[in-house]
């Protein structure tokens, strides 16, 4: 039973303007970096107590975010992890060394931050403080307090004005960027780099994925004004398919400063380029003189854990969650499984009877549906609409109508747990469910399945 300290405290985190649950299409959104560094220095800039890795991009960040800080903590180093969103408690957000920030110290800390934050909000000189931004400061303060080495910081939204970006990073990463937030981050490409990219900081080494042409171009041209080195995975950085596994990515890859033949406990073809990512920005701290080996790269990959990533809850029937949430994910997403399970989706397209393809689809209401419907529904027999817990999830009926805008006709269901107890009663052990469309959806999943 939770502590009503904690559960008070969590509330009193959750008071302030939360862009992850209220923002919609349309909303004005108020980001200024300068109330977050008067933060910052009212608590005695605890972000800079620790050295720093900083990840921005579409996709993929998260993933790199928790190989990075695996490969760290395998070596030795102290190591802090700040992710969003979580898939089910809050706390998963706040890592040090895989461990979870625990009830007490997130009382504690929050407790700690409420005369600054009042300050700050009282003077309301840059606007007033929001959710993430009051999240990342009790962030700053955990690692502080627990005097970690490194924290690996994966960016909010965006870069540019995004809280995270008050670091001083020892190196810079951007994963694949495509089209979200277009609201928010712009309605191009080229604008979404633009913001993406501003996390690069003067002379410091920026690690880029494999960009589509708009966005390296706006990549190379920061980093030439920023005067910082750019290494492109793909290019500097290279990846070989070691061949299929169903439990492990298998792959090896060719550094600049040495070959890495890795075996990583996560599914989908995109874990491959993002280890190559998660590769390239370690070397980029060996040649900064931190003391990292070949073997331990090797080792912490070997035990990465980040669910809800093209994981296998359950077998006979196979369900597979996935948090794709965009075209571009939705794409890695059919990718990886006509990849692992080629197969099966062969017998799926000659109608072969013995076996059935289920798609339960949710969203958040700011996302790019009729995108993510092309890639997918081809996939599936039979598609499942509905809707998670969280407040910002699209009405299963403006989903209803986005699918039959396509031609296509679903069923549905007001929550996730009621989808899943549909589909597995009709599900044959040959059959395969799938859940997608956001990481919210696919927490209800795990949170359902774990007592279910």
């Amino acid at each position: 039973m939770p502590d009503s300290r904690y559960q008070r405290n969590v509330a009193y985190v959750y008071s302030f303007t939360d862009y992850e649950t209220t923002h919609k299409l349309g909303d004005p959104v108020n980001f200024d970096l300068r109330r977050m560094e008067e933060l910052m220095h009212l608590l005695g800039n605890p972000h800079l107590k620790a050295k720093s890795i900083h990840i921005a991009g579409t996709k993929g960040k998260g993933s790199v975010a928790a190989m990075i800080a695996s490969v760290m903590n395998a070596f030795g180093y102290k190591t802090g992890l700040y992710t969003s969103p979580h898939l089910i408690d809050i706390k998963e957000r706040f890592q040090i060394d895989g461990k979870m920030i625990t009830e007490a110290e997130f009382v504690s800390i929050v407790d700690e931050l409420k005369p600054a934050v009042s300050e700050v909000n009282r003077k309301a000189t840059y606007g007033r403080l929001t959710t993430f931004e009051v999240m990342t400061a009790l962030c700053f303060i955990f690692f502080a307090r627990q005097k970690v080495d490194f924290q690996v910081i994966e960016v909010g939204l965006g870069g540019r004005l995004d809280a995270t970006n008050v670091i001083n990073p020892e190196v810079c990463v951007i994963t694949p960027i495509n089209l979200d937030h277009t609201d928010v981050l712009g309605d191009t490409i080229a604008r979404i780099a633009s913001e993406k990219a501003g996390i690069i900081k003067e002379g410091v080494t920026v690690v880029s994925s494999p960009q589509v042409d708009e966005a390296l171009e706006v990549i190379e041209k920061i980093c030439l004004e920023r005067n910082a080195r750019l290494i492109k995975v793909g290019v500097d950085v290279r990846w070989q398919d070691m061949g299929v596994n169903s439990e492990k990515v298998q792959l090896e890859v060719k550094g600049r400063l040495s070959e890495y033949k890795l075996s990583i406990p996560l599914l989908g073809c995109c874990q491959m380029e993002n280890a190559a990512t998660a590769a390239a920005a370690l070397e980029v701290l060996v040649e900064k003189k931190y003391s990292i080996s070949a073997a331990s790269i090797i080792e912490g990959m070997g035990k990465v854990n980040w669910p809800g990533r093209f994981q296998v809850l359950r077998k006979d029937p196979l369900i597979i969650v996935d948090g794709a949430h965009n075209a571009l994910s939705a794409r890695e997403l059919k990718k990886s499984f006509l990849y692992y399970y080629k197969d099966y989706f062969d017998m799926i397209f000659c109608k072969n009877p013995s076996v059935k393809s289920v798609l339960i689809f949710g969203a958040s209401s700011d996302k790019d549906i009729v995108s993510i419907i092309d890639e997918l529904a081809p996939l599936f027999n039979e598609i499942i609409v509905t809707r998670s817990k969280h407040p910002r999830s699209k009405e299963v009926s403006l989903l209803v109508s986005e699918f039959k805008n396509s031609g296509i006709e679903v069923r549905t269901s007001e929550s996730v747990a009621k989808a899943l107890e549909l589909a597995i009663s009709q599900a044959l052990n040959t059959d395969l469910i799938c859940i997608t469309g956001s990481l919210f959806v696919v927490g209800d999943a795990i949170d359902y399945l774990a007592v279910n």
